[in-house]
């Protein structure tokens, strides 16, 4: 009778420091989950950032190109207007010719240089300089890095969901104890962490 009491109390005791080893680790798994957490809310705060920069440069970048073409097609129309006044050969004078020709030829460059602009210091670079064609192509490469951080804030808002369910869960395992429950969180977490490296890599575009 004492030696099955014995028994009793023995394995009592076994499940009791089985249960408290599973609630340490379980702690240890938590803490580690709630880093993941940080990290992927540091990125997404981040990227969401970038996103609002990119959103306001891409913004000043096409208002700038649209300025450049309304003074553009004015000088274009100031232009039209001296080549009908030259082609009145018969009511101008030599003098007044060759005023004309110099101002056409003035119009007609700063006509040139508003479609195209390098910047001088680096003139290779097709985003860089103030023409309409590097403003265009300026404006279309922030809207493709906007569209980039979008995608990466995408990642790790569905990573930061995925973590605090998976905090839920396993704080849930340790109350009850739970084996199964545990392993859920795990599964879950490492769902999260699948999205933080396709955030960060952009691996894989998301369906949705």
């Amino acid at each position: 009778m004492n030696d099955a009491m014995d028994r009793a109390l023995e394995m009592i005791s076994d499940q009791q420091q089985t249960q408290e080893e599973f609630r340490v680790r379980g702690g240890f798994i938590i803490a580690a989950l709630a880093v993941l957490l940080a990290i992927a809310a540091l990125l997404g705060n981040n990227v969401e950032q970038d996103v609002l920069r990119y959103s306001v440069e891409a913004a000043d970048a096409y208002a700038f190109f649209q300025a450049k073409n309304i003074r553009q097609t004015d000088y274009k129309l100031a232009l039209d207007t001296l080549k009908l006044a030259q082609a009145d050969s018969n009511s101008i004078s030599p003098e007044q010719r060759a005023l004309i020709d110099a101002q056409m030829k003035n119009y007609a460059d700063t006509i040139a240089r508003y479609e195209s602009e390098p910047d001088p210091n680096d003139p290779n670079n097709p985003i860089k300089g103030e023409g309409k064609k590097e403003l265009l192509a300026r404006a279309r490469y922030v809207e493709q890095q906007r569209l980039i951080a979008s995608e990466r804030d995408n990642n790790y808002d569905y990573a930061s969901v995925l973590l605090q369910i998976s905090i839920v869960v396993a704080s849930a395992s340790i109350i009850v104890v739970s084996r199964p429950l545990m392993l859920t969180a795990l599964a879950l977490a490492g769902l999260g962490i699948l999205f933080i490296v396709n955030g960060f890599f952009l691996l894989v575009p998301l369906p949705f």
